[in-house]
């Protein structure tokens, strides 16, 4: 790979998460509060009320932070677009740390099954 393919790259990666972030933090709060699409099954079917109250995402280090799409402990009108840029950014960082995991180094050698 040329220098000017892997500066494309890197802009087009960059392009991309920026506009990921901007839908993120500035259409977020534009979101319908009605409930998704699991939740109204869930309420039409009538089966909402038999959920568990202890359930195992309640035992996650991180449900401390945040409640459903927003941030705890956070005016209502930022903690959906701070949920949102964070949300972006982890899933940004797993995405790409995954990517460098995976995909060879050119000029690595190939992998012998022997």
């Amino acid at each position: 790979m040329t220098d000017a393919q892997r500066n494309r790259n890197r802009a087009f990666m960059w392009t991309g998460l920026g506009a990921a972030l901007m839908v993120a933090i500035f259409l977020s709060p534009f979101a319908s509060r009605n409930p998704d699409g699991l939740d109204r099954v869930s309420q039409d079917h009538q089966f909402d009320k038999k959920a568990a109250e202890n359930t195992p995402a309640k035992n996650l280090p991180f449900h401390s932070v945040f409640e459903e799409y927003s941030v705890r402990n956070v005016p209502a009108n930022v903690a959906t677009p701070l949920a949102g840029l964070v949300g972006t950014l982890v899933t940004f960082g797993l995405a790409y740390g995954i990517g460098k995991l995976v995909v060879r180094r050119p000029g690595s050698p190939p992998d012998d099954p022997a």
